[in-house]
């Protein structure tokens, strides 16, 4: 039996993987702070993700920032699962020494202490991102695959939101796989890049076997539906059951590859298990791209609630137009296909949402913070 550390183990997919690690014999400890942005004010009484865990982990209160609860929460592990983060492209752009304090020097901390202290740790899984990628893969007629850059402000007031390559813009969209460029568009995506980069560089040199995911958009039962600055499946699911309207940006045709919470789990536990894993980075996803509008139109049918669906044309500094996953490193390495697509998977996060209270709808006051600091146009 091993000991286990899962860093943001009370999160969304840390909870998870830990009532799943629990069930196949390890023994878990979980280190985080319970941030109010994720389990509200009274985490203690109110947080289903920590009440879910709390009795079956050995729980310490506290962040990954503290050299102090570090040392003691790596006492006798001998995997540590690195979930703990900042999370959010928007919020990222204006609260940036938070994003760099939590997720790269927390980061940093841990292989300080691993680097420098007698420990039992033998492999690091960390939680990347597909934002690292920042745009995805595209196929140029002539010049085959290509990597945009960031689109241009100009063109998105004007309503043209589809990514060029040196002025062309009759690009395909293919999936993008693990050797594609890495160019975040923001300092969440950066901010992953680090992590990810100082993990498999430092793990080897100091006898540790790094694996690193690259998580899609993850989304299921238990995910905060409190929280107005990630995950779009709870921004909408607020929204409609407050029957109000929903406001999309762009033209609701951008796309995400949304991959299921049980998914993520089989995922990681296959890097935790699977020596074919170290040293490797992978990403997780179901390799299907699915527009915005498709998602708002899913769930008001969902829920059978009517609400408007306004395309407004606004957009956000640092958002990207489109991004999926290539699978095939994952399925041919460690054997992962996803089970859950969007379809059925929408049908268990809808019918899991309708049983919780109905949250208040806080996304105008994030989105007049964005604006208030020249993010959202």
């Amino acid at each position: 039996m091993k000991n286990i550390l899962i860093t943001g183990g009370a999160g969304f997919i840390g909870s998870n993987l830990a009532l799943a690690l629990i069930v196949k014999g390890y023994r878990l400890t979980v280190l985080d702070n319970l941030s109010p942005q994720i389990h509200g004010e009274n985490p203690e009484q109110t947080s289903p993700l920590y009440i879910s865990i709390k009795e079956k982990v050995t729980f310490i209160k506290g962040t990954v920032t503290s050299r102090s609860d570090w040392e003691k929460a790596i006492e006798n592990q001998d995997i540590i699962v690195h979930l703990a983060a900042e999370t959010g492209t928007g919020q990222s752009m204006y609260c940036i020494e938070k994003y760099v304090e939590v997720n790269i020097q927390g980061t940093a901390i841990m292989l300080d202490i691993l680097a420098n202290k007698k420990h039992q740790v033998k492999k690091i899984v960390i939680a990347s991102s597909r934002s690292i990628y920042g745009e995805g893969k595209y196929i140029h007629p002539e010049l085959g695959p290509v990597y945009p850059k960031h689109r241009v402000e100009g063109d998105m007031l004007a309503g043209d939101f589809e990514v060029k390559f040196n002025d062309f813009c009759n690009l395909e969209l293919v999936a993008t796989d693990e050797e594609s460029k890495i160019h975040p568009s923001s300092v969440y995506g950066i901010t992953k890049q680090n992590q990810e980069q100082m993990i498999m560089t430092v793990c080897p040199t100091i006898g540790i076997e790094p694996v690193a995911f690259r998580y899609q958009n993850v989304y299921g039962p238990g995910q905060s539906l409190s929280n107005p600055y990630t995950g779009i499946l709870s921004i909408f699911s607020t929204q409609i059951r407050n029957n109000n309207g929903i406001q999309i940006f762009e033209d609701g045709l951008e796309t995400r590859d949304f991959v299921f919470i049980d998914d993520v789990v089989a995922a990681t536990i296959l890097g935790i298990e699977k020596e074919e894993a170290n040293g490797h980075v992978f990403n997780v996803g179901t390799g299907v791209p699915i527009d915005v509008l498709e998602v708002a139109n899913s769930l008001i049918k969902a829920y059978a609630i009517t609400v408007s669906v306004t395309v407004t044309g606004r957009f956000r500094i640092g958002d990207i137009r489109h991004n999926y996953a290539d699978l095939t490193k994952i399925k041919e390495r460690l054997g992962f296909e996803p089970k859950v697509y969007f379809n059925e998977g929408i049908k268990k996060f809808s019918s899991w949402v309708l049983e919780q209270e109905i949250q208040e709808d806080k996304l105008s006051l994030s989105l007049e913070e964005m604006k208030s600091k020249g993010l959202l146009k």
